[in-house]
């Protein structure tokens, strides 16, 4: 308790102009040892770009690397304010490189990926670095990428390959709907109500609950349908999920 006095005594005498800023937050978490912590909490700003076409922009950290120094067919901009993205080839996408190391140890990826997810400022292609010593590794990455937060993932054996596909999406750019990169937009819209009754099924995030409407529907149908149904567009595990809780909650009318 003493201890605590202490330090609160102490902070009382920062000076106003320090505590506006977020040098007070930064100081609080240094003194309780988690300064990394804090830094990684903190999601980097990224500018909003405008890519011309035939151009790529690529995060400073890149510089003087094997991709750069392989890409063909783009004009390089270096951006040191792209956040947690490493390339973007186009206005609207986004490309997150996967290191050998990352698919080793996941972590660190997921969290800049979550946070990306709910930015949502533009479309994410994750290229995962897919090596003999890495591949293991892929398929946990490749689920939580694909069913958990809606990306793409495309697997490279190396940057040479992910330089390949960058500059394949820079040219496509010249012809929108032939890029493959580009998610068809469904015209259907859901309905709200519906997606938030859906969205209460424990375990289901939006993604989810989205891919099960633009399926089957309506709730009826989703109870209506097999697991093995629900699980080719959910994944086994939460369609498990979906089934149990529909069978403990649905109406008995419906069943």
């Amino acid at each position: 308790m003493r201890l605590l006095f202490a330090v609160q005594k102490q902070l009382v005498k920062i000076e106003s102009p320090l505590q506006e800023g977020g040098k007070l937050k930064l100081m609080l978490w240094q003194m309780a040892g988690n300064a990394s912590e804090f830094a990684e909490s903190q999601t980097p700003k990224r500018a909003c770009l405008r890519i011309p076409t035939g151009h790529v922009v690529v995060n400073s950290k890149w510089r003087n690397s094997i991709f750069v120094s392989v890409l063909q067919g783009a004009t390089i901009t270096y951006e040191e304010n792209l956040g947690y993205l490493d390339f973007q080839p186009a206005s609207q996408i986004g490309i997150v490189y996967a290191t050998e190391a990352d698919l080793e140890c996941q972590a660190s990826l997921k969290r800049k990926l979550v946070k990306l997810r709910k930015a949502n400022e533009v479309q994410v292609v994750v290229l995962a670095e897919k090596t003999a010593l890495s591949s293991q590794y892929y398929p946990a990455l490749q689920k939580f990428v694909a069913m958990e937060l809606g990306f793409q993932i495309t697997p490279v054996p190396s940057q040479r390959e992910a330089a390949g596909l960058v500059s394949q999406i820079v040219h496509s750019e010249s012809e929108f709907d032939n890029n493959p990169f580009r998610k068809k937009r469904k015209s259907k819209n859901l309905d709200e109500a519906l997606l938030s009754t859906v969205q209460s099924i424990p375990k289901l995030g939006g993604v989810k609950a989205c891919k099960l409407l633009e399926n089957f529907n309506s709730l009826q149908t989703i109870n209506e349908a097999s697991p093995e149904e629900l699980a080719s567009v959910v994944g086994k595990s939460s369609a498990q999920n979906i089934r149990q809780f529909l069978d403990t909650n649905i109406h008995p009318s419906w069943r």
